[in-house]
């Protein structure tokens, strides 16, 4: 039954499509064009540090500005075959390919996760959920708590602001673009004090959106909060 399986859907890489051996992977030739983050990182946002490092490194990004979260971890640099996974999620609508990235960043989440976690998706506003039908991080967070059975609450942050598109602007512009932007749903806020939030998101850059519901869910109580993403960008404008 597996043979006629695989005959009638033949594995797929995740990133451009073409046959591969193992079901949810990549090809032969995305593997080596894939940079996962691995070894030293920094503890506050992912990103890949030079040499040893100790568990509470920082790199000299957040060692200037701390951000207000905890911890944080990604699972690739944002280019090559993470970035095309992640843009088939967004742009796509290659919703299969949420519950693997959800797996793959659920190994690299570590010390982030404990027993009282719960999950908390970025938030889009309604009237780009109106255009694009669906929320990524949604969709990641709904693969993570599946697998480990975790505790979710798709819309504990309302996005009350509708900012400006994020992509050429510099990082002091994108903090000031997130202001005043976000704030915890109002009848989701008991659920969130005294708990420890896991913010999910697809790709972080700068860190200004996760700073805003990081924000957002402390103003509402929460205990602590950390922050898992799929990729980083490495060097942001």
């Amino acid at each position: 039954m597996q043979k006629i399986i695989r005959f009638a859907y033949p594995a797929r890489c995740l990133s451009c499509g073409d046959d591969t051996e193992i079901e949810s992977m990549l090809c032969q030739s995305c593997w080596p064009d894939a940079h996962f983050i691995a070894g030293s990182v920094c503890n506050a946002c992912g990103v890949p540090i030079k040499g040893e490092a100790q568990d509470d490194d920082l790199c000299e990004a957040c060692h200037a500005a701390p951000p207000i979260w905890k911890q944080g971890r990604a699972v690739g640099l944002y280019e090559g075959p993470i970035r095309r996974m992640t843009m088939a999620l967004k742009h796509g609508d290659r919703h299969d390919i949420a519950k693997h990235m959800g797996r793959w960043m659920l190994a690299n989440a570590g010390p982030l996760i404990s027993t009282e976690t719960t999950l908390v998706p970025v938030p889009l506003h309604w009237s780009r959920m109106l255009r694009r039908r669906f929320n990524q991080s949604v969709l990641i967070a709904d693969a993570i708590a599946a697998e480990r059975a975790m505790r979710h609450i798709p819309d504990a942050l309302q996005r009350i602001r509708a900012t400006k598109p994020q992509k050429n602007m510099s990082r002091s512009e994108r903090y000031e673009n997130q202001r005043c932007a976000l704030r915890a749903h109002p009848k989701r806020q008991d659920q969130i004090k005294g708990k420890p939030i896991l913010l999910i998101d697809d790709v972080m850059t700068t860190g200004a959106t996760l700073s805003a519901c990081a924000e957002a869910c402390l103003q509402a109580g929460a205990a602590s909060v950390n922050v898992l993403v799929f990729a980083r960008v490495a060097r942001p404008e």
